[in-house]
């Protein structure tokens, strides 16, 4: 029976081995690699073609959802498993949106860890139960919110001023970069005001927000 191959990617050097040390314990699961980063994941999925990449959500620069979105659409039969500190419903939504066919806490033992990558080798969802609920909760919230719109398109008002001001960078068309410097903030907080504002404004890409911008400006 061949083994599962999996590529472990996490930023923090000590907790990646931890898993990297259950994993190989087990006689039906090879650890192909270990990446640090996004970037450095889609590279080493390109040249080990391993069967599950377990993914660290939170990473500097290309973090694990980013990450998520560029393997999938070059290696559409890899299955990719996040892994997070804690359970924001934002990042998981976006996640599985991203192709993730699974959302993990990092409290999870390393049983159900097990576990759940051999369900994600099959094919099947790995979202705890609870995780799970949530999912369905917020696409029911969508489709009554979907249900009782109006022909308006969407209000700036549920943004914060800082996620005003990054949108307004948007639409004159920074790059995340060029906003966290004109900001003073990380490239990865820029991210994140941008996977918050896409999600209020309930839009699939920066263009289109940007186009919402240039509306109200």
């Amino acid at each position: 029976m061949d083994k599962l191959r999996v590529l472990v990617v996490d930023d923090h050097a000590l907790f990646r081995e931890g898993i990297v040390g259950i994993l190989n314990a087990q006689p039906d699961i090879e650890v192909v690699g270990e990446a640090s980063d996004g970037l450095e994941a889609l590279v080493l999925a390109r040249s080990l073609r391993p069967a599950v990449i377990l993914m660290d959500i939170n990473m500097p620069g290309t973090d694990g959802i980013e990450a998520t979105r560029l393997i999938k659409r070059e290696l559409p039969d890899v299955y990719v498993v996040m892994l997070t500190v804690r359970d924001e419903d934002e990042k998981l939504l976006e996640a599985i949106k991203r192709g993730a066919q699974g959302y993990l806490l990092k409290t999870i033992r390393a049983q159900q860890l097990i576990d759940m990558l051999h369900a994600a080798q099959r094919g099947e969802p790995t979202i705890s139960p609870p995780l799970a609920n949530r999912i369905l909760d917020e696409f029911r919230r969508v489709a009554t919110s979907a249900a009782s719109a109006t022909a308006d398109p969407p209000s700036l008002d549920p943004l914060t001023p800082r996620e005003r001001e990054v949108l307004d960078l948007v639409a004159r068309g920074a790059s995340d970069r060029a906003i966290a410097q004109e900001l003073v903030i990380s490239v990865y907080t820029v991210k994140a005001h941008m996977r918050s504002i896409l999600n209020k404004l309930q839009v699939d890409s920066r263009r289109q927000a940007a186009r919402l911008a240039k509306r109200d400006a």
